[in-house]
């Protein structure tokens, strides 16, 4: 662990610990103390880190409200409020869905990589937006989009967004028959991209926004544009994680699942503690 105020990795664990548990270190150059939590977004919070990122990932993962998660986390005896559950979610939800975005950075570079992609409508502040998905030809996410505006503009932030996502160019594109899509293709991604126009094969993601939008329907609403992107983005990116396919139709018994949604999990929790 390097000093968190001089970067000087000549630094040496102490042997008492926080009132917390918290492992405390020296920095031999510039004599500062510190403890494994400092420096991060949750160095100044009253709860240890472990309870914390259990509360976020609650948030997202299942359909409570912030007085929910104030209500259950009373029960085991630990007093918060909604505010607080919101300060939380304001500073971990950048962490974990640009580290769960990076996992993902390079993957599924297989010859053939065909795109769905599409738009569903959230009502921000009163107001209809536009969250831009796309996802492959497995139901895996490639990238998410709240915009303001259904345009050109939009389109082409969105390719140019899930092309930096991903790292790669698909092969082909299929989308519904709006007008802004060809030409965002094209200027973005290439002439080269075959696309394809059709309702119907797009309806595996048609299906894939009830996540979102079964997820929103218990809250309110959101009072801005910057936390709905920000809660939609790490939702997408954390439901993505949870998946127990990563192939069409694949197979999948109770135990595998159980497995695989145990160390998803404790990727995501791991991330958010370590912020």
């Amino acid at each position: 662990m390097d000093c968190v105020d001089c970067g000087s990795s000549a630094v040496i664990e102490r042997r008492e610990v926080t009132a917390r548990g918290y492992r405390r270190y020296r920095c031999r150059d510039c004599g500062r103390q510190f403890n494994e939590r400092s420096g991060g977004v949750l160095n100044r919070s009253c709860l240890p880190s472990d309870i914390i990122a259990f509360v976020v990932f609650c948030r997202l993962r299942y359909r409570l409200t912030l007085r929910d998660l104030s209500e259950i986390m009373a029960l085991r005896g630990i007093e918060i409020s909604h505010e607080t559950v919101r300060d939380w979610e304001v500073k971990l939800l950048p962490i974990m869905g640009d580290a769960l975005r990076k996992r993902r950075h390079g993957t599924r570079r297989a010859a053939g990589a065909s795109w769905y992609v599409d738009e569903t409508y959230l009502k921000v502040r009163g107001r209809w937006c536009y969250l831009y998905r796309a996802v492959d030809r497995d139901g895996n996410l490639i990238d998410a989009m709240l915009s303001e505006h259904r345009d050109m503009q939009a389109a082409k932030a969105f390719f140019r967004s899930a092309r930096a996502t991903m790292g790669i160019r698909p092969d082909r594109i299929t989308t519904d028959g709006h007008g802004s899509y060809p030409r965002a293709i094209r200027t973005v991604l290439g002439k080269t991209v075959q696309h394809r126009t059709s309702v119907y094969l797009n309806n595996r993601l048609e299906q894939d926004h009830r996540g979102i939008k079964g997820r929103i329907r218990c809250m309110r609403g959101f009072k801005n544009h910057e936390a709905a992107e920000l809660f939609c983005r790490a939702h997408g990116e954390l439901r993505n994680l949870l998946r127990h396919r990563r192939r069409h139709n694949q197979i999948v018994s109770a135990s595998h699942r159980r497995a695989r949604f145990a160390k998803a999990t404790c990727i995501a929790l791991t991330i958010m503690q370590n912020a």
